[in-house]
C-alpha cells in the first residue's frame, strides 16, 4: 500500500479511500465487517462515511456497521484514520425541527455527539462538511470546530461539494482566526466529470488541501458498462442507464473501452489509476459492495499508466483546460 499525507497535514492515508456508503442499504453487517478487515489487511487505512449513510429511515446505520465494527477491538479503531460528515437533516421522517441540519454551531455540537455514539469512539479523525450552508457565517462554523478541537471529539475538519471560492473564503476566515483551517476537499472527480479542475483542484492545491474524488467510475459508467452488457452480464440502470441513452456519451465510453481492451486493461482500475496520477489528488473513494470489487479497487495501485495511454484519455476525456485560460484569453 502506497501512504500519502492529507494535504498540509503530518496525518498519513492510503492512496485509496474505502467509501461506506454501502454498508447498510445494500451490503449488510457482516459483509461490511469483512470487506473493512480485508482493507486493513492490504494496508488501506483511510475510511470514509457521513451520519446521513443508510438513507430514509435507516439514516445513521452505516455508522452504526463501523461502530459495531470497532468494537471487535484488536486495534481496529487505532489503525483507521476515520472521516465522517454533516449537514444533513438526522431527525426521523415526521419529526423534523429547526437547527437539525446544516452547520449551524448548535446542530454540528449535536451531529458530533450522535456520529460518535454510532461509531463507538471518543474522535473522528476528520469531520467533514458535506455541502456549503449560504445561511452559516464560516466564523460560526469555525468557532464550533474550535470547540471540538479543543475537546478533543475531531482533529481536522474537510470540505465536501465545495466550491473553489467557498473553498477560499473558509480558510481566509480560520486564517484570521489562527486555525490550520479545511485540509481536505471531497469532491467529484473523474475522467468523465472533470469540472473539478477548472477551480476546485486549483483552490484546493492553493490552499494545501487534499483532494478525495468521490465516484471516481461515475456511477459505474467508467467501470466497463457497454462490454457487461453485450457479455450479458449486469445491465446499466438509474443515472448510468440515462448517461448512456446520449449517443455522444455512450460513444464515449465505447471509444474508452476500446482504447483499453488494445492496451489489455480493465475500465474500472483504469479510472481509479487515472486519478492517483493528477496533481493534488490524495486518494479516491471506491464503495465495494464485496470483498471481490475490493481486491479490483486494490489492483489500480499496482497500474502504470504510460504517457501514450494518458494522453488517449485525455483525447477521449478532454479536461476543460486551466483557469482561466479555458474560458479567456
Amino acid at each position: 500500500m502506497e501512504y500519502t499525507q492529507l494535504g498540509r497535514t503530518g496525518l498519513k492515508v492510503s492512496r485509496l479511500v474505502l467509501g461506506t456508503m454501502n454498508f447498510g442499504p445494500q451490503t449488510d453487517e457482516p459483509t461490511s465487517h469483512a470487506i473493512m478487515d480485508a482493507a486493513l489487511d492490504a494496508g488501506l487505512n483511510f475510511f470514509d462515511t457521513a451520519n446521513a449513510y443508510g438513507w430514509g429511515a435507516n439514516k445513521g446505520r452505516t455508522e452504526e456497521i463501523i461502530g459495531s465494527w470497532f468494537a471487535h477491538g484488536a486495534g481496529r479503531r487505532d489503525k483507521t484514520v476515520l472521516a465522517t460528515k454533516v449537514y444533513a437533516n438526522m431527525a426521523a421522517e415526521g419529526d423534523a425541527w429547526p437547527n437539525h441540519d446544516r452547520l449551524s454551531a448548535v446542530n454540528i455540537r449535536r451531529a458530533v455527539e450522535a456520529s460518535l455514539r454510532r461509531l463507538r469512539t471518543d474522535y473522528i479523525d476528520l469531520y467533514q462538511f458535506h455541502h456549503i450552508d449560504r445561511l452559516t457565517p464560516f466564523e460560526e462554523l469555525w468557532q464550533a470546530v474550535d470547540v471540538l478541537i479543543q475537546q478533543g471529539k475531531i482533529l481536522y475538519a474537510g470540505s465536501s461539494n465545495f466550491p473553489g471560492y467557498k473553498i477560499a473564503q473558509a480558510n481566509e476566515t480560520a486564517a484570521r482566526r489562527g486555525m490550520v483551517g479545511l485540509v481536505s476537499e471531497q469532491c467529484l472527480y473523474n475522467l468523465h466529470e472533470r469540472r473539478a479542475e477548472m477551480e476546485v483542484v486549483p483552490a484546493a492545491q492553493e490552499y494545501g488541501l487534499g483532494v478525495i474524488p468521490w465516484s471516481p467510475l461515475h456511477g459505474g459508467l467508467l467501470g466497463g458498462v457497454i462490454k457487461k452488457e453485450v457479455s450479458g452480464g449486469r445491465r446499466a440502470e438509474g443515472r448510468t442507464a440515462e448517461a448512456l441513452a446520449d449517443s455522444s456519451v455512450r460513444a464515449q465510453i465505447q471509444a474508452y473501452e476500446n482504447l483499453l481492451d488494445k492496451h489489455g486493461l480493465e475500465p474500472g482500475e483504469t479510472a481509479l489509476a487515472w486519478l492517483l496520477t493528477r496533481p493534488g489528488v490524495t486518494g479516491p473513494i471506491v464503495g465495494p459492495r464485496t470483498p471481490e470489487q475490493l481486491e479490483s479497487a486494490l489492483r489500480a495501485l499496482e497500474l502504470e499508466l504510460g504517457e501514450e495511454l494518458l494522453t488517449a484519455l485525455d483525447e477521449v476525456f478532454p479536461g476543460p483546460g486551466p483557469s482561466p485560460e479555458a474560458f479567456a484569453w
